[in-house]
């Protein structure tokens, strides 16, 4: 990780700056920029040597940093010094209780907020609501140790996207506030929306080291080719384009011995369903009556690695590190609820760790290996073929019974269930901490090198 630096405010105004003194050749240059606030100012070296960064109260009042405690990076260009990275996390459903003031999800942006120290940013959670355009600051809220703070600071330096869900992304006024703080602020906007899961697919298809990892996937056309799958795998599974957390996808296989058809899905009463038709078509008109089929898309079914009877898949974490490259964060297995036609929480499953289930220590070595390497190279690609700046990825993977490693599906936003389980708690720090890093990348880059963001 870079280097990061404790910073105080002194009580005086004398407009002056004092940086380390490992530093010095930063000594020379003639301002400082907090956010998109600046001012001039006189620096110089840190007289006792400390490794401290130190500002004035009255450079500190200019630059509205707030004197809250915690590490920060310095980044230079041209004439000026800047400190940071200031983050700010966009989200919405704000509500108006002090205690929690993002409803249910105050705990995640609470210990989301809590590792910045560890990475040297300053980091705020903020709505559009929170938003000053004329004074060019934001009502930002801060997480300490005795609860949440609102404080007044400028536009940040990169703002990472934490929306909720596809309706909060579709909401006109954040979707305007979006545009303005990267058209006309030129704020890098990182993990900026949701993926659709066959834009995913068809853009990984024209990759060649991701193309590998690819069931064969379809949007819904016909019934025959549905047929065509059941025949060449022996099950597909129908999936909203849309979907997330496992809601509305359906298995069907087809048993060429007694040459019915089964739907194993989750009913809406909650409950996992297993049902038999003696054709294809009465299966799609009594199990999906009403639905706009062309929402779905069709994927071709795998023979899974199984524990304790029951099928097992995969969620890795990649994130962005500060140096802007790729690494795996997290890696746990998801064993399927009974009866149940996806791994999901919410449908029975459970989460275990790679060593639970592969007991044997080669065994674990060559699946761990054969995940890394395929979520490192899929992420390389989303990266190379998808829209914005993205950040992090939750992968679910699967690893079939000759070990060949398959894609199920891509979230930009993954979800943390995994970090439920006891023994994930260190993953669960690293994926928060990872988060925040690659906006010490980001700042570093749109300072030096705005060119390659924005072109």
């Amino acid at each position: 990780m870079r280097r990061h630096y404790p910073v105080e405010i002194l009580h005086d105004k004398s407009n002056l700056v004092f940086i380390p003194e490992e530093l010095q050749e930063k000594a020379s240059l003639k301002k400082i920029a907090f956010g998109n606030h600046s001012s001039e100012a006189d620096i110089h070296l840190q007289p006792s040597g400390k490794n401290i960064i130190s500002l004035s109260s009255d450079l500190a009042q200019t630059l509205k940093f707030p004197d809250i405690k915690g590490p920060l990076h310095l980044f230079s260009d041209h004439d000026t010094l800047y400190l940071g990275p200031l983050v700010g996390i966009f989200t919405s459903g704000f509500t108006p209780f002090h205690i929690r003031p993002i409803g249910e999800r105050s705990l995640f942006f609470g210990k989301l907020l809590s590792v910045s120290k560890s990475v040297g940013t300053l980091s705020f959670v903020f709505g559009q609501q929170h938003i000053n355009w004329e004074k060019g600051t934001i009502n930002g809220l801060f997480y300490q140790d005795n609860g949440w703070k609102s404080v007044e600071i400028p536009f940040p330096n990169v703002i990472y996207d934490r929306l909720p869900n596809r309706k909060s992304e579709r909401q006109s006024v954040l979707k305007t506030a979006k545009e303005r703080l990267q058209a006309d602020y030129l704020i890098p906007w990182y993990n900026p929306g949701f993926f659709n899961k066959l834009d995913v697919y068809e853009r990984l298809l024209q990759n060649d080291e991701a193309e590998k990892y690819l069931p064969e996937t379809h949007s819904f056309v016909s019934f025959s080719e549905i047929e065509r799958m059941l025949s060449d795998y022996g099950h597909v599974f129908i999936k909203p384009i849309h979907g997330s957390l496992g809601l509305g996808i359906h298995q069907i296989i087809y048993d060429k011995t007694d040459e019915y058809y089964y739907c194993r899905y989750r009913s809406t009463a909650g409950h996992n369903k297993l049902t038999r038709y003696k054709g294809l078509e009465a299966l799609m008109k009594h199990v999906f009556n009403g639905r706009n089929l062309s929402r779905m898309i069709v994927q071709q079914g795998i023979h899974l690695h199984r524990y304790d009877q029951r099928t097992v898949d995969f969620r890795v974490h990649t994130n962005k590190n500060d140096e802007g490259k790729w690494v795996v964060t997290a890696m746990a297995a998801k064993v399927a609820g009974p009866g149940s036609v996806t791994t999901h929480i919410n449908n029975g499953g459970a989460i275990k760790t790679i060593e639970e289930i592969f007991p044997d220590t080669d065994d674990q070595t060559q699946a761990v290996h054969a995940l890394t390497s395929a979520a490192l190279e899929l992420s390389e690609a989303l990266d190379q073929n998808m829209e914005g700046i993205i950040g992090e990825v939750g992968f679910d993977l699967g690893l079939d019974r000759k070990g060949k490693v398959w894609l199920f599906e891509a979230n930009s936003k993954p979800g943390r269930s995994i970090f439920k389980h006891p023994k994930m708690k260190e993953f669960d720090f690293l994926t928060r901490k990872f988060s925040l890093a690659f906006s010490v990348f980001l700042t570093e880059r749109v300072i030096t090198k705005p060119e390659e963001l924005f072109l």
